[in-house]
């Protein structure tokens, strides 16, 4: 279970982002540069969507670090981090 303190750990409102969610409720969308980690500030490649419908963003490392808390927490979790691999030459 993670135990996040409320001054280091926060979380967006999904009213703020109701476009990036589909018809059946889940996430849609690519994340961008513009998305940051919740924990660090670095480029964001997973969002969680909690029972709540608050959403959480996670850099690559942070998604491994927290990955089975969230999993056992989170409505749906869309993850791009996939696109941190290099295509073999």
């Amino acid at each position: 279970m993670i135990v996040v303190s409320r001054s280091k750990f926060w979380a967006r409102g999904r009213d703020l982002e109701q476009e990036s969610e589909t018809a059946d409720g889940r996430l849609a969308g690519a994340l961008t540069a513009v998305d940051r980690c919740d924990r660090c500030g670095a480029q964001a490649y997973v969002r969680a969507l909690l029972p709540n419908g608050l959403e959480l963003l996670f850099c690559a490392h942070h998604n491994r670090q927290h990955s089975s808390a969230l999993t056992k927490i989170a409505v749906d979790i869309h993850d791009e981090t996939d696109r941190l691999v290099r295509p073999a030459a």
